[in-house]
């Protein structure tokens, strides 16, 4: 992944793993191909994992532990009601920044490049 991707992803990963979350629960290595599936293709399954704890702790999700047969009971993960207040300040956020960043967009040609200072 580009840096650029990277460090937009940073700050958008809760939100995109909560709204997984709130189709139905799941367990980690499920969110990171689901995300993968989405595109995400050089997305690490550690920092999923990390987030998961970080949300975990924060209180957005109810963890339930499943046997597995190989190795040790699995963690699932179930959005929460406070997890579904965060999501949808999520959202909310989503759509005021898409907007605006849209605008900037659209204001500007569309091809991000400028002709300001090019006379």
């Amino acid at each position: 992944m580009g840096n650029q991707m990277t460090e937009m992803l940073k700050g958008t990963l809760e939100g995109m793993v909560l709204a997984i979350l709130a189709g139905r629960p799941a367990y980690g290595s499920e969110i990171t191909s689901r995300l993968r599936d989405q595109g995400f293709t050089d997305l690490v399954e550690g920092t999923v994992y990390a987030l998961l704890v970080r949300i975990e702790q924060r209180g957005f999700v109810d963890v339930t532990k499943v046997p597995s047969e190989k190795g040790p009971p699995r963690k699932v993960y179930t959005l929460n009601d406070q997890g579904r207040e965060q999501l949808a300040e999520f959202w909310k956020t989503w759509g005021f920044l898409s907007q605006r960043i849209e605008h900037l967009h659209d204001s500007n040609g569309n091809d991000g490049s400028s002709t300001e200072g090019n006379d």
